[in-house]
């Protein structure tokens, strides 16, 4: 497109139908999310309910992320689900010559090594180079984007990992400055999938996967929590661009089931 590039982010909130939330919620949910209230039967129908949203999610992900959420994380005490998409989209401006692809080694971080194919081209980048790292960057079409590359030096990885923050890493990309540099690195795509839910606990949030969460502010009671926290991420790099894509769901539960009329 005329960006040079494609990004879509999508959110969407999935809520039990007849199950009241507050008015106020809903607000925020419109106002700084840009997203509306979807009402599904997760009572009654808990798994055509899973597919509906996980049929969304591939939707806005271009098919990328196709079951986000597993059988069995919805259930029939699921009163609501949030969910995060993003799809990305971009060709390099300096294109890889595909007749330059050759496999070669790749080291891993257990000082092994595994032969996969490997792109070559020489052209003039954003470089740096300082103690246990070289850097690279790599624009995309109309230089809007790019990706930076960090490469630690042999036997350094944990120690230079360990020094990465937020502060280091703007450090290194204001002393990127063009130079001619001939590049090799890995033709690769992957997938990942886990659960968020024991990270966030450790960080600081285990309330909020208990029966004691106060998520009142979203219905007037005390009644729901974070059952889990899914999130999947795909990227695949090659010769042509990067094509990048990631979603999130929060499930949440009821803390109990409504007890028998009496």
């Amino acid at each position: 497109d005329e960006e040079g590039f494609r990004l879509n982010i999508a959110n969407a909130i999935w809520g039990q139908e007849g199950y009241e939330f507050l008015s106020e919620f809903l607000d925020v949910l419109a106002e700084n999310y840009g997203a509306g209230l979807r009402l599904l039967d997760f009572v009654n129908e808990p798994e055509e309910s899973r597919i509906t949203i996980n049929n969304w999610v591939s939707d806005q992900t271009e098919g990328k992320i196709e079951d986000l959420i597993p059988q069995n994380a919805i259930d029939t005490l699921t009163r609501l689900v949030l969910t995060n998409a993003i799809y990305f989209n971009a060709a390099w401006q300096y294109l890889f010559n595909e007749d330059m692809t050759e496999d070669g080694p790749f080291y891993l971080f257990d000082g092994g090594k595994v032969t996969v194919p490997m792109m070559r081209q020489v052209e003039s980048f954003g470089y740096a180079e300082g103690d246990g790292y070289q850097a690279v960057e790599l624009p995309y079409d109309g230089r809007e984007l790019s990706m930076v590359l960090l490469l630690p030096q042999a036997g350094q990885f944990d120690t230079f990992e360990g020094s990465l923050d937020a502060q280091r890493v703007d450090a290194i990309v204001k002393d990127l400055a063009l130079r001619r540099v001939a590049l090799t690195m890995p033709k690769f795509e992957f997938k990942s999938s886990f659960s968020l839910k024991e990270t966030l606990a450790v960080m600081g949030m285990p309330v909020a996967f208990s029966g004691g969460a106060d998520f009142s502010g979203m219905t007037g009671n005390r009644d729901l929590f974070i059952a889990d926290v899914i999130h999947e991420a795909f990227v695949s790099v090659d010769e042509a661009g990067t094509e990048a894509a990631a979603a999130t769901a929060v499930v949440m539960t009821m803390t109990a089931p409504p007890g028998a009329p009496v």
